[in-house]
């Protein structure tokens, strides 16, 4: 398994969950949990995926990057490792 952390940020707009999820789904990349919230406008959501079938993970990123600013929001895709070792405290 090959987990993921995506995090989604912007304004909030209809159909963010919605396209990151349909692109998520396209390429095969299972979602294990997700979070999201809207704060004052501000839509803030956070993933736990399993992109263990995506070979090319250096595409998968740019293209959440790129459809990120297609919707108006920064999506951010990291390994979990990566993620762990840069929040630790």
């Amino acid at each position: 398994m090959k987990k993921f952390i995506i995090t989604v940020v912007g304004h909030d707009t209809v159909g963010i969950i919605a396209k990151v999820c349909t692109y998520l789904a396209g390429i095969e990349v299972n979602i294990l949990d997700i979070s999201q919230t809207i704060v004052d406008g501000y839509f803030n959501m956070m993933m736990i995926v399993d992109a263990g079938k995506v070979e090319d993970m250096t595409r998968m990123s740019r293209e959440l990057e790129e459809l990120g600013e297609k919707i108006g929001v920064i999506i951010r895709c990291q390994h979990e490792d990566i993620f762990n070792m840069m929040h630790r405290v």
